[in-house]
């Protein structure tokens, strides 16, 4: 097998990665190996990393991908942190050229969060602009008035 692959230990091109390219599809299933292999060394791994030098009152963590990370943040930083889900139908997410993939997108790193969590906020984005823009208008409100 090969190793899986990190940006920085592999010389991969980290903005190719971000994007839906077959640049990313053909390191995807190695990216997640390696990162379960993290994971199992230290659970907080990624969560640490994202924090690491924040100094901001309120940070957008985006992206975390299992219960273990929530559980982090919230073991970390208690009752300040917000949990936003965005969902889209299958359908919009098709239109956005998404293409299922068994065994990348039914893995734990695609679907971690599908239980287990009751979410702070639910935000949908199937594409109605004004929809979106009140939802996060309405979540950056209850921000605010925390701070």
């Amino acid at each position: 097998p090969t190793e899986p692959p990190s940006p920085q230990e592999h010389g991969l091109d980290f903005q190719r990665l971000l994007g839906a390219s077959a640049y990313k599809e053909r390191f995807r299933q190695d990216m997640i190996r390696w990162g379960e292999e993290k994971r199992r060394t230290d659970p907080g791994f990624f969560c640490q990393a994202a924090v690491e030098g924040a100094l901001q009152p309120v940070w957008v963590v985006s992206d975390t991908r299992r219960l273990s990370d929530v559980q982090w943040f919230r073991d970390a930083y208690g009752d300040v942190v917000q949990t936003v889900r965005v969902v889209a139908t299958e359908e919009t997410r098709k239109m956005r050229n998404w293409v299922f993939v068994t065994g990348v997108d039914d893995a734990e790193s695609e679907c971690g969060l599908d239980q287990g969590v009751a979410f702070d906020w639910v935000i949908t984005n199937d594409g109605d602009k004004v929809a979106l823009s009140k939802q996060l208008e309405m979540l950056v409100q209850s921000l605010q008035r925390s701070l």
